[in-house]
């Protein structure tokens, strides 16, 4: 077999999982808007703040990156610090992380997810995997990025917004 025909066979095709992903938002009567074919934003209100998840569709790897963006701009004397705090959190987790985006001061988790050989249906439950963690990722860190947004934080104060929660939510 030639090197082009694995390539192409590596990268089969599969359906645009943005569709899927409308299917989602409508279940949880999300308002989105899908901007192009390989793009799609919505608005989401968390218990603690407000997140736009950006959806992205590259057909050539059969990837869609998706990304969960504070409301939050963290400030710029504050930003070694939190780039440091990101680092620290992106160390404990087990499925995508934390950054800013791009020429911006504002937090976001990010994770690329491969779907080849992927169904319509199996694809639909990774994507609400996907959101699920996100969110509830974005939620637990919300006071850290918080204190970032409003400046530089002490070393109490960030102690206790990295704690992990327990109790009734």
């Amino acid at each position: 077999m030639s090197d082009v025909a694995r390539h192409d066979d590596l990268y089969e095709d599969v359906s645009n999982p943005l569709d899927s992903v409308e299917e989602i938002l409508c279940a949880n009567e999300w308002t989105f808007d899908r901007m192009a074919e390989d793009e799609l934003t919505v608005q989401v209100s968390g218990k603690m703040g407000e997140y736009t998840l950006f959806f992205r569709w590259q057909e050539e790897y059969s990837a869609m990156q998706f990304t969960c963006q504070y409301d939050l701009d963290v400030k710029t004397n504050a930003m070694d610090e939190a780039a440091k705090t990101m680092t620290a959190i992106n160390s404990t987790l087990w499925l995508g992380h934390f950054d800013f985006r791009e020429g911006t001061e504002i937090p976001c988790f990010r994770h690329t997810a491969l779907f080849r050989g992927m169904t319509h249906t199996s694809g639909a439950e990774h994507i609400e995997d996907l959101v699920d963690i996100a969110l509830a990722e974005c939620e637990r860190y919300y006071p850290v990025f918080d204190m970032f947004a409003r400046g530089p934080a002490n070393g109490a104060d960030l102690s206790l917004a990295m704690m992990n929660c327990a109790g009734v939510s």
